[in-house]
């Protein structure tokens, strides 16, 4: 009944019924492209409303009515925060803590107290996750505005002075909050993240400027630190001291490969904007189809490791069952829409990078059962 109820709970953040977070499949082939055509930059040129952004939000605000401004700047606000990176977070959280539960049976849990806790570090995840990607909105906006117009600071929906606002506030309040409701260990992982996700924007280092540097920055944060991180939490919270566990050993591994890929594939869409700033990009020295191909065998790879993991294991290290067959599944729809998609122009682009995402989503559901 417990191990229902925490699926359950992981299947809910995955599938939620608002329109805004419905998933997109993937689209992938494997059709070849200049790397740097003038007609192809030219397709990823977006319109002045575009409704096909990694966001998910589903139309502009330009095209929404509003009841009042303020429901129009907490709408810009939703926007500024990037939903499809905090539905990740959520999502990391939800199972990482229903991961944590299930490896410890027997424990007597207080909800009443438990609950309360997961909460406070859910949000101090989520206040570093808006500062993460707030801050990159600000010092990338000549690019935003060529690759991401529907952005709210790029679009103007958002000023920079309140971009800054929200930024500040954030990077200050979620490292107050770890500081006072958490370990100096766990305080000290919250931090190395929100540094690496700083300098990852911030000049002079600034590191998304290197594409091997943005991959290992992104990858570090949302594959290892995030997972582990919220593991090592709940078992501090429930009074268990840490010792590595296979599961979340392999999660950790099997996650920052994953992020890597995010983190090479995310550069897909914005090719043109990247070039005009000088910013190298994989995608940009490579070639759009080539890097979408890399992306799709890397994450193959991944999930025949997954199956090969569980298989080599000693018996009761994993539920078999369910680690092979169902990275098997995810595997199987990932082949299936390389075989039929098309990364030719940018709406084909976009859905294979949506496509990854959802990918990402599903293994958070599958952590639960392994």
């Amino acid at each position: 009944m417990r191990a229902a109820t925490l699926l359950a709970m992981v299947l809910c953040a995955i599938f939620p019924g608002h329109s805004a977070f419905s998933p997109l499949r993937p689209s992938i082939s494997m059709a070849r492209l200049a790397p740097l055509s003038s007609s192809y930059l030219d397709s990823l040129s977006p319109p002045p409303v575009s409704n096909a952004d990694e966001t998910d939000v589903g139309v502009e605000s330009s095209q929404r009515t509003f009841s009042s401004p303020l429901a129009r700047r907490a709408y810009s606000l939703y926007k500024f925060t990037r939903p499809h990176t905090i539905r990740g977070t959520v999502l990391a959280s939800v199972a990482g803590t229903a991961r944590a539960l299930l490896d410890s049976p027997g424990t007597p849990f207080n909800f009443g107290l438990l609950l309360p806790r997961a909460f406070i570090g859910m949000l101090a995840l989520l206040l570093g996750n808006c500062y993460i990607v707030g801050i990159n909105q600000i010092y990338d906006l000549k690019i935003d505005r060529i690759n991401k117009p529907y952005l709210p600071v790029a679009s103007g929906e958002m000023s920079v002075g309140n971009a800054w606002y929200t930024v500040a506030l954030s990077g200050i309040l979620g490292p107050l909050i770890v500081a006072k409701f958490f370990s100096p260990l766990l305080l000290k992982l919250y931090m190395l993240g929100w540094l690496l996700g700083g300098i990852y924007s911030v000049p002079p280092a600034r590191t998304k400027r290197n594409p091997l540097m943005a991959a290992a920055t992104i990858s570090l944060v949302r594959g290892f630190l995030l997972n582990f991180g919220v593991y090592h939490a709940v078992k501090e919270a429930i009074g268990h001291s840490f010792k590595w566990n296979p599961k979340v050993a392999f999660m950790a591994r099997f996650m920052t490969v994953f992020a890597a890929v995010i983190a090479v594939t995310k550069d897909l869409p914005d090719v043109e904007g990247d070039v005009k700033a000088g910013i190298s990009t994989f995608a940009s020295e490579k070639g759009v189809a080539k890097v979408a191909k890399y992306g799709a065998v890397a994450l193959g790879l991944n999930y025949a490791g997954a199956i090969i993991t569980a298989l080599v294991a000693p018996r009761g290290t994993f539920n078999k069952a369910a680690m092979v067959l169902g990275h098997a599944a995810l595997g199987g729809w990932l082949l299936k829409k390389w075989r039929g998609g098309n990364v030719d122009d940018a709406q084909g682009v976009k859905r294979f990078y949506k496509g990854v995402w959802d990918l990402f989503y599903a293994e958070y559901a599958l952590y639960t059962l392994i």
